[in-house]
C-alpha cells in the first residue's frame, strides 16, 4: 500500500437544494451516473470546447458535491463557478481545512483508509480515472498521514496513462478528448446540454479527435516536460508529465501511425522514444491518415 498528501489540490464544495441541478448542467461529468464512493473526472469547457479547468467530482452524502481541483487555479475556478450561479440555490466554497492524499496499490478502500488517516473522519473515494486491474484512492479529511513522496504517485499516474492539467496539458489549450476524459468517463455524451458541449459531441460522433495522451518510454531518461516530440523533423506533440525513462506526451496520432509505418524514429531532444496507446483505452491508431485533419 502507497499513499502520498497532495498539497497542490484543494476541495471547492457546492452544496444546497439545486447543486445538483446548477452543476449538471455546466460541467462535463454525467452527475446521473455518479455513485457514491467515487471521483469522477470532469472539466468545465469554454464555449469552444477547451479546458477551462479540470476536476475530480464526488458526492458529499448531502446532496452536495466537492469538486477536487489544482491549489493554485483554485480561486479562478470559484469565480467562474460562481459566475454561472445567477440566482441557483447553491453555495460555492473553497474547504481548505481538507486535505487531500492519494493510495494506489491496493483494491481495498479499508485499507487506503487505515494507510492515511490520522483520524476516522477520512473520506474515501475510488478515483475512477484508473482502469482494472489498477486502481487508486482519493482520500479526504483534516488529518492525513502518508507514506510516500509525491513524485511515487506521479510515477504511478504516468504509469497507468492519466493526465492532468499543469503536468501534461495547459488550462484553456485540450479539448476533452486530447486528454482522454471520453475514456475515463468525465464527459457524459447522453447528459444533453452543458457548456462546450456542441463541440465535444461533434468531435466524439465525426470521430476527428487526433491529439491523444500516449504513454512514452525510452532507454535514456526522458528530457524535460514540454520538449517537443519530433518525427523527420516535424513536430508530432510535446512531452508532459515525466517519471525517469517513462512519461505521458500529448501528440497527433495520425502523424505517430505515419511514423510508425514508415519506421520513423520518433524522438524528443534526441532521445529516440517508444509511444503506446495505455491498454485500457478504447481508441486506436488511424488506419488511414492521407488528408486528416485536427479538429
Amino acid at each position: 500500500m502507497h499513499s502520498a498528501l497532495l498539497s497542490d489540490r484543494i476541495i471547492i464544495s457546492v452544496t444546497g437544494a439545486e447543486a445538483e441541478h446548477f452543476l449538471q448542467n455546466i460541467l462535463t461529468t454525467d452527475l446521473d451516473a455518479l455513485a457514491e464512493g467515487e471521483a469522477k473526472p470532469g472539466a468545465l469547457l469554454a464555449p469552444q470546447g477547451k479546458i477551462l479547468f479540470d476536476f475530480l467530482i464526488s458526492r458529499d452524502g448531502s446532496g452536495g458535491f466537492r469538486l477536487d481541483c489544482r491549489a493554485d487555479v483554485a480561486d479562478d475556478f470559484l469565480r467562474r463557478l460562481t459566475l454561472y450561479k445567477l440566482r441557483a440555490k447553491v453555495a460555492i466554497s473553497k474547504q481548505e481545512q481538507m486535505l487531500v492524499a492519494a493510495s494506489w496499490d491496493s483494491d481495498s478502500p479499508g485499507s487506503a483508509s487505515d494507510s492515511n488517516a490520522s483520524s476516522d473522519e477520512s473520506i474515501v473515494l475510488r478515483d475512477a480515472r484508473f482502469k482494472s486491474p489498477a486502481a487508486a484512492f482519493r482520500i479526504y479529511g483534516s488529518a492525513l498521514s502518508a507514506s510516500d513522496e509525491v513524485s511515487a504517485w506521479h510515477a504511478y499516474r504516468i504509469a497507468n496513462g492519466v493526465a492532468e492539467s499543469g503536468s501534461d496539458y495547459a488550462l484553456s489549450d485540450a479539448f476533452p478528448h486530447d486528454v482522454l476524459l471520453d475514456e475515463t468517463g468525465g464527459v457524459g455524451f447522453g447528459k444533453g446540454c452543458y457548456v462546450g458541449q456542441e463541440v465535444v459531441s461533434r468531435m466524439h460522433h465525426r470521430g476527428t479527435a487526433r491529439r491523444r495522451v500516449l504513454l512514452v518510454s525510452a532507454e535514456a531518461p526522458l528530457p524535460a516536460s514540454g520538449t517537443e516530440i519530433l518525427a523527420n523533423g516535424r513536430s508530432i506533440g510535446a512531452l508532459g508529465s515525466v517519471s525517469g525513462t517513462k512519461g505521458l506526451a500529448i501528440v497527433r496520432i495520425d502523424r505517430v501511425k505515419d511514423a510508425l509505418d514508415g519506421g520513423v524514429v520518433i524522438t524528443a531532444a534526441d532521445v529516440p522514444l517508444s509511444l503506446s496507446i495505455p491498454t485500457w483505452a478504447k481508441f486506436t491508431f488511424p488506419q488511414q491518415t492521407a488528408g486528416a485533419e485536427e479538429a
